[in-house]
């Protein structure tokens, strides 16, 4: 059964983020609330890890995962972006969106997306999020915590322990969080294209068609 760690929302203790950050860094799977819904989350160098993440949602190869990131100093290292879209993804972060943006060489191959050689990276406005990727010292992969079959995430640490708790190695309970998702923006073109309206006041606009 996946280890339970009672962290507060918005004072979290590094003592605890910090032991889970050694169960992703041993190549655990954890499920973590953000600024949008709970998600799932893993080292993005742990092959098996990423694996056993994917069977968890029931992902095929093409859906694209998402890079977690602390801030944006990270982001050149796995994102090719130029001053324009920068800007852009500085105005808007941290916040509940994922940006996809073309991948270096430094995202595995295998992270890609198979056609168009993409990565989505967020960096989300959650202490609990953050101060677990603090802790572990580099980004994580991550997908959002929706199970086969449902429509809506998971986002009560007891519902997850009881759906999935044997399938993954913990679950970091903050509380009752959201079960919405990010608004997804491609910064692959020459302009922002909002492909997935969510959270946050992008996803606002682009429902409202302004």
């Amino acid at each position: 059964m996946a280890q339970r760690f009672v962290i507060h929302p918005t004072h979290a203790q590094p003592r605890l983020l910090a032991q889970a950050a050694l169960i992703l860094r041993e190549g655990g799977v954890v499920a973590t609330p953000t600024d949008a819904s709970y998600v799932l989350a893993c080292h993005l160098d742990n092959k098996e890890a990423v694996e056993r993440m994917r069977a968890v949602r029931r992902l095929g190869d093409k859906h694209l995962l998402t890079l977690m990131c602390r801030d944006l100093s990270q982001l050149s290292t796995y994102a090719r972006v130029d001053n324009r879209h920068y800007r852009f993804v500085r105005e808007w972060t941290p916040g509940p969106y994922t940006f996809i943006l073309p991948a270096t060489k430094e995202v595995p191959r295998r992270l890609w997306h198979p056609s168009r050689r993409t990565i989505g990276i967020r960096v989300p406005a959650s202490e609990v999020a953050a101060g677990l990727l603090k802790a572990n010292g580099e980004p994580l992969l991550c997908t959002s915590l929706v199970l086969p079959g449902d429509d809506l995430a998971l986002h009560e640490a007891d519902e997850i322990l009881e759906r999935i708790g044997k399938l993954i190695d913990a679950v970091i309970d903050a509380g009752g969080q959201g079960f919405d998702h990010t608004t997804v923006v491609d910064l692959t073109g020459d302009e922002p294209v909002v492909v997935r309206a969510g959270l946050g006041t992008l996803g606002a606009a682009a429902t409202s068609g302004r």
